[in-house]
């Protein structure tokens, strides 16, 4: 399975989650404008060429026409940072004179009335200028130049962000059987180090721990950590489920990972590489099981909103 599991120290862990979510990285996706003019596409600006002699054959343009755009699709939700913006070196620079930066996740009016991260007042010829956009949230990053009849020309647009963080705070879990006051809300508390902040069910057939994270989301990391003072083996064998369906209480969804063992007190994480799904259960198969969790943390982006 997607299983580090000879990494046994958290902090080495959590070094390598952090890796595999990073801070601020250029973000690709797929670019759009409102129209054509002759070679000038969209996808020019997210080419990696900011400079070239002669004609501009690597830069965007659209048409002379009203409120002008140009759109990247992230095709998801990211944290947004920094937008830098590069202009044509070979002339026109005030075409970008105006222009406002807007992000978020709404393609009404093409995206053109998404919240604005930033106006470019201007930029000089062949120069990049960023702008920051503290950590808005959103999926599409337009440029538009509005209520004026113009040309928008863009030579390379690079977006930075990172994907949002624990998605399982705030959620909603739960159990089957649970024992006393071992709650399922105890495994996404965000205390570790506490057994009696740990969730636990009784015995019982085909144990399990359910999250319903409320929307749809796509699961890339479950974050694992057992029970520091006893019992670590209640989690041998529990398999991490990820998928839209409460069938058998949503243990027949897609299976991420099979957790074969974890040691007390230790954080495990497993990769779900973009799984789908709005519910994630832990289950151990079989009869009379215990499922003990002191934390579960999932990261993902969000998908659809389900309310």
């Amino acid at each position: 399975p997607n299983h580090y599991g000879t990494l046994i120290i958290s902090t080495y862990i959590w070094t390598i989650v952090l890796n595999h979510f990073p801070d601020n990285v250029k973000l690709k996706g797929i670019a759009a404008q409102s129209s054509v003019f002759e070679y000038y596409r969209a996808d020019r600006a997210v080419d990696g060429i900011k400079y070239a002699p002669g004609a501009a054959s690597f830069c965007t343009g659209t048409n002379s026409e009203v409120n002008p755009w140009w759109r990247l699709n992230l095709l998801d939700n990211y944290y947004i940072s920094t937008v830098t913006v590069t202009n044509r070196a070979n002339c026109c620079p005030e075409r970008l004179d105006g222009a406002e930066i807007r992000i978020v996740n709404s393609l009404e009016n093409n995206g053109n009335n998404n919240p604005i991260c930033a106006v470019i007042t201007s930029i000089p010829a062949g120069a990049s200028y960023s702008y920051s956009c503290p950590d808005m949230v959103g999926r599409y990053v337009n440029v538009v130049i509005p209520q004026e009849t113009r040309f928008l020309a863009l030579c390379e647009v690079e977006v930075y962000g990172s994907l949002p963080g624990n998605v399982a705070i705030g959620k909603n879990a739960t159990q089957s059987p649970t024992h006393l006051a071992w709650e399922a809300e105890k495994a996404i508390d965000g205390i570790k180090n506490d057994r009696t902040k740990c969730s636990s069910t009784g015995y019982g057939n085909n144990s399990f721990w359910r999250l319903d994270l409320l929307n749809i989301y796509r699961v890339y990391t479950v974050v694992v950590t057992n029970r520091i003072d006893c019992c670590s083996e209640h989690l041998n064998g529990a398999e991490i489920r990820v998928g839209n369906s409460l069938k058998n209480n949503g243990n027949d969804n897609p299976k991420c990972a099979v957790i074969s063992s974890i040691p007390a007190g230790v954080s495990y994480f497993y990769l779900c590489v973009g799984m789908v799904g709005r519910y994630v259960n832990l289950v151990i198969p079989g009869v009379m099981k215990v499922l003990t969790l002191c934390e579960v943390e999932v990261y993902g982006t969000g998908t659809t909103n389900i309310n």
